[in-house]
């Protein structure tokens, strides 16, 4: 079994890795965002970036600041087969993670105005923001020395294999192939 985990800027094509490895190599897809979902619909409040990063924080602080992942790990060590997990944030998260068997922490990164038209494009209820505001979301997720926030910038760096997405899928469907044949999945 092999645990990849993914992390990168926003819109920078982190969904598109995972279409990848669940359509072609059959990984099965954990998400972090799924999992928040949950929580925040359970706690009654609306489904938003600034709600997953409310509820994210608190479940690190509230149990410790590898909870998240530990939790998506388990489901997917349960499972026992290659899972592709979607997206890590927090250093805590990653410290905790590159401990463990078979684990890949991949991460992705664009020019901030493609990523933008891609966010544009996705449509989804988190995604309905304005450039300034993208920005602004962007800037608040990538520092962070608390270990339980997110630090996006700090755990791309601890990434094992980090992908540009500023050209054609194609192109990024090669850095994938290129990078699972380095690692023998």
């Amino acid at each position: 079994m092999e645990v990849v985990w993914i992390t990168g800027t926003i819109g920078a094509g982190k969904g598109t890795i995972v279409d990848y490895l669940v359509q072609k190599k059959w990984f099965q897809h954990l998400s972090v965002r799924s999992y928040l979902t949950e929580e925040i619909e359970r706690r009654g409040m609306p489904v938003n970036r600034d709600s997953m990063v409310i509820v994210a924080n608190d479940l690190r602080a509230t149990y410790s600041p590898s909870y998240i992942a530990e939790q998506l790990y388990q489901q997917a060590k349960v499972s026992g087969k290659n899972t592709i997990i979607e997206s890590i944030r927090a250093v805590g998260e990653a410290d905790a993670l590159k401990n463990q068997e078979n684990f890949y922490l991949f991460a992705i990164d664009a020019d901030p105005k493609i990523r933008y038209e891609r966010v544009v494009l996705r449509g989804s209820e988190t995604d309905k923001i304005s450039y300034e505001k993208f920005l602004s979301d962007e800037q608040r997720e990538m520092q962070n020395e608390d270990p339980t926030k997110w630090n996006i910038a700090r755990v791309m760096e601890m990434a094992d294999h980090i992908f540009t997405n500023n050209w054609t899928l194609e192109q990024l469907h090669q850095q994938i192939e290129d990078v699972l044949q380095q690692l023998k999945i």
